[in-house]
């Protein structure tokens, strides 16, 4: 799985996720879940704390950002209200 900052109207940090037998893939937003996953992993491997300004912190924001613009829903999900 590769992650990249995705450059628009407004960044957005997006997972590029590549097929079999292709060099890339079409991107995802980054996901309330999907962030969730990357943080906890991050805190287990820090001793608990997940540093400011990290991968993970940074995916934790991307997300919580995609679920209010209504790009994937306050779950993980495509699409939505955004949790509103």
């Amino acid at each position: 799985m590769l992650w990249s900052v995705k450059l628009g109207a407004a960044p957005r940090l997006v997972c590029a996720r590549a097929s079999k037998g292709s060099k890339g893939g079409k991107s995802t937003p980054m996901a309330p879940a999907d962030a969730a996953r990357i943080q906890s992993a991050a805190a287990k491997a820090g001793g608990g704390g997940v540093a400011k300004g990290s991968f993970a912190a940074r995916a934790q924001s991307a997300a919580a950002k995609n679920a209010n613009a209504g790009i994937c829903d306050s779950k993980g999900g495509k699409g939505g209200t955004g949790g509103k």
